[in-house]
């Protein structure tokens, strides 16, 4: 039974059991601003976090067979403590080893990655001491989990997106400020598969426009195109290799016949239907 089962609220256990995580598993660490460690916010980038941790002092005691996966937080004032990152403990490396401190081989999780910088835990104890095992730290109470981060538009001569992250584009209010762009304007558009760099013109007109163009993309990998369609019945998984970009934009005004004579341009332009993938 988890500690949030018992008094109805929210703990860190009851996220690590969610994901499936035994506390003997875990050693939770909370790392604090110092001089001679993380000075600041701008030290907060994921190869300095990982430096730091791993370097642990032999008066930590952290020992030689520690759990393996860590779990790192920052203070966030008080006993407010806001998770960094995950990590997977490979043991400590032997040949670093000094007379100051012990080096641990430490790898980047995703184990909580869609809460990294949103969940915040009370660290709770008779002092705040650097380290919790997992069983103490299950019963942290969870004090915030905040929305994600906005992810601001970048402007329609900078979109480059991934498709995979074009499906959460698509839906997330992470995205709000894309979806309202991309509503806006009809457009043409192209498609990178990152595997063979070959290109895909394509178009998004009259009511439709960016955003409801590329929401199809994101719900079928192929946007009902008969040479994607026919790429993704030979590997399902290639959508995952295209990149998505725009080539120009025009107001919801624009006749559809200027449209589709910069679609054609493009093509000619990209040689798309010679050596990419349109058809026609």
């Amino acid at each position: 039974m988890t500690e949030s089962s018992r008094t109805g609220h929210l703990t860190l256990g009851t996220i690590l059991e969610t994901a499936e995580v035994q506390f003997g598993d875990v050693l939770a660490i909370r790392h604090t601003y110092t001089a001679d460690g993380l000075t600041g916010t701008a030290d907060l980038t994921p190869e300095k976090v990982l430096a730091y941790t791993r370097r642990q002092t032999h008066r930590n005691k952290v020992p030689v067979t520690s759990p393996p996966l860590w779990l790192t937080f920052m203070a966030d004032g008080r006993r407010r403590s806001r998770f960094l990152t995950a990590y997977e403990n490979h043991g400590p490396v032997l040949s670093e080893e000094t007379a100051e401190h012990r080096y641990f081989d430490l790898r980047p999780s995703e184990l909580l990655s869609s809460l990294q910088e949103r969940l915040v835990v009370e660290w709770s104890g008779d002092t705040i001491n650097w380290a919790k095992r997992g069983s103490s730290a299950a019963k942290f109470s969870v004090v915030e989990i905040a929305d994600p981060a906005a992810v601001p538009f970048p402007g329609f001569d900078r979109v480059i997106i991934p498709f995979t992250e074009l499906q959460d584009m698509v839906e997330s209010s992470r995205y709000r400020t894309w979806q309202h762009a991309l509503s806006s304007v009809q457009g043409i558009y192209l498609i990178t598969d990152a595997t063979t760099g070959k290109h895909y013109v394509g178009k998004a007109d009259g009511t439709e426009r960016l955003l409801g163009r590329w929401r199809r993309y994101a719900q079928t990998g192929h946007g009902d195109n008969v040479g994607l369609r026919s790429l993704l019945a030979r590997d399902p998984t290639r959508a995952a290799a295209f990149r998505f970009s725009i080539l120009r934009v025009f107001g919801p005004d624009t006749p559809k016949a200027d449209v589709d004579a910069s679609e054609a341009h493009f093509k000619d332009a990209l040689m798309s239907r010679a050596f990419g993938m349109n058809r026609n």
